[in-house]
Protein backbone atom coordinates (compact mmCIF):
# COMPACT_ATOMS: atom_id res chain seq x y z
CA UNK A 1 0.00 0.00 0.00
CA UNK A 2 1.77 3.44 -0.84
CA UNK A 3 1.68 6.08 1.86
CA UNK A 4 0.60 9.58 0.51
CA UNK A 5 3.01 12.25 1.67
CA UNK A 6 0.67 15.64 2.80
CA UNK A 7 4.10 17.33 2.92
CA UNK A 8 2.94 21.22 1.83
CA UNK A 9 5.29 22.21 -1.44
CA UNK A 10 5.71 25.46 -2.53
CA UNK A 11 3.03 25.31 -4.97
CA UNK A 12 0.84 24.59 -2.62
CA UNK A 13 1.59 28.50 -1.71
CA UNK A 14 1.11 29.93 -5.29
CA UNK A 15 -1.87 27.60 -5.66
CA UNK A 16 -4.00 29.18 -2.48
CA UNK A 17 -3.10 33.06 -3.14
CA UNK A 18 -4.25 32.30 -6.48
CA UNK A 19 -7.47 31.19 -5.52
CA UNK A 20 -7.56 34.25 -2.74
CA UNK A 21 -6.97 36.73 -5.96
CA UNK A 22 -9.59 35.32 -7.92
CA UNK A 23 -12.20 35.43 -5.21
CA UNK A 24 -14.56 32.55 -6.78
CA UNK A 25 -16.07 30.15 -4.34
CA UNK A 26 -16.79 27.74 -7.23
CA UNK A 27 -13.26 27.62 -8.70
CA UNK A 28 -12.31 24.42 -10.96
CA UNK A 29 -9.37 23.04 -11.14
CA UNK A 30 -8.87 23.27 -15.43
CA UNK A 31 -8.92 27.15 -15.20
CA UNK A 32 -6.83 27.51 -12.24
CA UNK A 33 -3.99 24.97 -13.72
CA UNK A 34 -3.79 26.89 -17.19
CA UNK A 35 -3.85 29.87 -14.84
CA UNK A 36 -0.95 29.00 -12.92
CA UNK A 37 0.68 26.89 -15.99
CA UNK A 38 0.67 23.76 -14.17
CA UNK A 39 -1.17 20.57 -14.59
CA UNK A 40 -4.46 19.69 -13.31
CA UNK A 41 -3.11 16.88 -11.28
CA UNK A 42 -0.50 19.48 -9.87
CA UNK A 43 -3.61 21.17 -8.37
CA UNK A 44 -5.55 18.26 -7.54
CA UNK A 45 -2.24 17.08 -5.36
CA UNK A 46 -2.48 20.76 -4.21
CA UNK A 47 -6.05 20.67 -2.89
CA UNK A 48 -5.48 17.27 -1.30
CA UNK A 49 -2.02 18.52 0.76
CA UNK A 50 -3.61 22.21 1.43
CA UNK A 51 -6.83 20.15 3.11
CA UNK A 52 -5.02 18.09 5.02
CA UNK A 53 -3.25 21.06 6.48
CA UNK A 54 -6.01 23.04 7.44
CA UNK A 55 -5.19 25.77 4.55
CA UNK A 56 -8.23 24.80 2.80
CA UNK A 57 -11.91 23.54 4.28
CA UNK A 58 -12.68 20.27 3.99
CA UNK A 59 -15.20 21.38 0.91
CA UNK A 60 -11.99 21.64 -1.14
CA UNK A 61 -13.23 25.33 -2.33
CA UNK A 62 -12.36 27.48 0.39
CA UNK A 63 -9.07 29.01 1.74
CA UNK A 64 -9.16 29.04 5.82
CA UNK A 65 -7.03 32.92 5.52
CA UNK A 66 -5.91 32.91 9.02
CA UNK A 67 -4.40 29.62 8.70
CA UNK A 68 -2.21 30.80 5.48
CA UNK A 69 -1.82 33.82 6.73
CA UNK A 70 -0.30 32.71 10.07
CA UNK A 71 2.17 30.06 7.75
CA UNK A 72 2.92 33.19 5.59
CA UNK A 73 3.60 35.31 8.46
CA UNK A 74 5.95 33.05 10.85
CA UNK A 75 7.11 29.81 8.64
CA UNK A 76 7.42 31.13 5.22
CA UNK A 77 10.35 32.20 5.51
CA UNK A 78 11.95 29.19 7.34
CA UNK A 79 10.20 26.48 4.97
CA UNK A 80 10.69 27.93 1.77
CA UNK A 81 13.79 29.81 2.50
CA UNK A 82 16.09 31.54 -0.55
CA UNK A 83 18.73 33.79 -0.65
CA UNK A 84 19.50 36.40 -3.63
CA UNK A 85 21.81 34.83 -6.61
CA UNK A 86 24.20 36.08 -9.24
CA UNK A 87 22.56 39.26 -11.01
CA UNK A 88 20.60 37.93 -13.52
CA UNK A 89 17.96 39.39 -16.57
CA UNK A 90 14.40 38.79 -14.82
CA UNK A 91 11.06 40.31 -13.29
CA UNK A 92 11.09 42.43 -10.45
CA UNK A 93 10.01 40.61 -6.92
CA UNK A 94 9.66 41.47 -3.37
CA UNK A 95 10.96 45.17 -2.79
CA UNK A 96 11.28 45.96 -6.64
CA UNK A 97 7.58 45.22 -7.44
CA UNK A 98 4.75 46.93 -6.51
CA UNK A 99 3.27 47.72 -3.93
CA UNK A 100 6.32 47.82 -1.95
CA UNK A 101 9.07 49.62 -5.16
CA UNK A 102 7.08 52.94 -4.23
CA UNK A 103 7.59 52.41 -0.32
CA UNK A 104 11.55 51.23 0.34
CA UNK A 105 14.32 52.38 -2.05
CA UNK A 106 16.90 50.14 -3.00
CA UNK A 107 20.34 50.07 -5.07
CA UNK A 108 20.21 45.88 -4.97
CA UNK A 109 16.93 44.66 -7.08
CA UNK A 110 15.69 41.24 -6.92
CA UNK A 111 14.20 39.31 -9.93
CA UNK A 112 12.59 36.31 -10.81
CA UNK A 113 14.77 34.62 -13.17
CA UNK A 114 13.09 34.88 -17.18
CA UNK A 115 14.53 35.80 -20.31
CA UNK A 116 12.16 37.92 -21.78
CA UNK A 117 12.18 39.95 -18.06
CA UNK A 118 13.01 43.45 -18.17
CA UNK A 119 15.22 44.16 -15.45
CA UNK A 120 18.49 43.06 -13.95
CA UNK A 121 19.06 42.18 -10.59
CA UNK A 122 19.86 39.58 -8.17
CA UNK A 123 17.78 36.44 -8.87
CA UNK A 124 15.22 34.87 -6.42
CA UNK A 125 14.20 31.44 -7.33
CA UNK A 126 10.36 31.97 -7.33
CA UNK A 127 8.17 29.06 -5.63
CA UNK A 128 7.99 26.70 -8.58
CA UNK A 129 9.17 27.97 -11.96
CA UNK A 130 5.80 28.38 -13.70
CA UNK A 131 5.34 31.55 -11.49
CA UNK A 132 6.81 34.03 -13.66
CA UNK A 133 4.84 33.25 -16.46
CA UNK A 134 1.30 33.07 -14.44
CA UNK A 135 2.53 36.66 -12.55
CA UNK A 136 2.38 38.31 -16.24
CA UNK A 137 -0.64 36.95 -17.00
CA UNK A 138 -2.60 38.25 -13.39
CA UNK A 139 -1.38 41.36 -12.06
CA UNK A 140 -3.01 40.62 -8.78
CA UNK A 141 -1.62 37.36 -8.56
CA UNK A 142 2.19 38.64 -9.51
CA UNK A 143 1.57 41.61 -6.48
CA UNK A 144 0.94 38.48 -3.95
CA UNK A 145 3.71 36.91 -4.85
CA UNK A 146 6.32 39.63 -4.75
CA UNK A 147 5.16 40.82 -1.26
CA UNK A 148 5.30 36.96 -0.48
CA UNK A 149 8.84 36.91 -2.22
CA UNK A 150 9.25 39.86 0.45
CA UNK A 151 8.45 37.91 3.13
CA UNK A 152 11.10 35.49 2.39
CA UNK A 153 13.98 37.60 1.40
CA UNK A 154 13.23 41.04 3.10
CA UNK A 155 14.57 42.85 5.92
CA UNK A 156 12.03 43.05 9.16
CA UNK A 157 10.80 46.97 7.87
CA UNK A 158 9.98 45.01 3.90
CA UNK A 159 8.13 41.86 5.81
CA UNK A 160 6.24 44.16 8.28
CA UNK A 161 5.30 45.88 5.01
CA UNK A 162 4.61 43.19 3.09
CA UNK A 163 2.08 41.56 6.01
CA UNK A 164 -0.17 44.70 6.21
CA UNK A 165 -0.22 44.80 2.15
CA UNK A 166 -0.54 40.66 2.20
CA UNK A 167 -3.52 41.17 5.07
CA UNK A 168 -5.30 43.96 3.21
CA UNK A 169 -5.50 41.62 0.13
CA UNK A 170 -7.03 39.05 2.24
CA UNK A 171 -9.46 41.20 4.13
CA UNK A 172 -10.57 42.33 0.96
CA UNK A 173 -11.40 38.94 -0.74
Amino acid sequence: MKTQNHQLKPQDIVFLLKLIVDNNPSWNQKPVSEALCMSQSEISQAVSRCKFAGLLAPDGKTVVKNSLFELLQYGLRFIFAQQPGPVVRGIPTAHSAEPLHQEIQSDEPFVWPYAHGTMRGHSIAPLYPSVPAAALKDPSLYEILALVDALRVGRSRERELALIHIKQRFDRQ
